[in-house]
């Protein structure tokens, strides 16, 4: 577990808020100094806070205005060499094991149908796949978002 304290959450606030505020945007919105600002966010960097940039470039941007769920069925010995695959395909942006009736639950962006149907058979021909079923997201209801969390962890249980 990593720790933190309240000018941390804080300062991820901020920055949920404002993401390309600058060290001295945030230094005077919080009151720090921007020595101090520069060391929290590097300390935050080096503990993990941030995710990859790219979680927050629209694939509709780039062409592919479809989202589709996969579910995938493997076999277990093979399942390393499996996942290692499937990040050789660019449509697939995610992919999460799962517990139940499917082994992994693959995030895929397409841009068409059509395209979807191809990208579900490149997935089937994988060796060690045995079943997919797929499922057409019909649109993002919430966003991906880490605020209420930080809310909550700067409220005391």
């Amino acid at each position: 577990m990593r720790s933190y304290d309240a000018v941390d959450l804080d300062l991820l606030v901020a920055l949920a808020k404002d993401p390309r505020g600058t060290i001295v945007a945030l230094a005077e919105r919080l009151r720090l100094s921007r020595n101090t600002v520069h060391a929290r966010m590097a300390h935050l960097e080096e503990a993990g806070a941030f995710l990859d940039f790219d979680r927050r470039i629209s694939p509709e941007f780039l062409g592919h205005p479809l989202t589709a769920f996969i579910e995938v069925e493997v076999k277990q010995k093979e399942l390393s060499r499996i996942v290692a695959t499937l990040a050789e395909i660019p449509e697939v942006l995610q992919a999460h094991g799962r517990s139940g009736t499917s082994d992994l639950r693959v995030l895929v962006a397409c841009r068409t149908t059509d395209h979807l149907f191809r990208i579900d058979a490149a997935i089937l021909a994988i060796d060690g796949v045995e079943r997919t079923e797929t499922s057409l997201s019909m649109g993002e209801l919430i966003p991906y978002r880490v605020r209420p969390l930080i809310e909550r962890a700067r409220k005391p249980l």
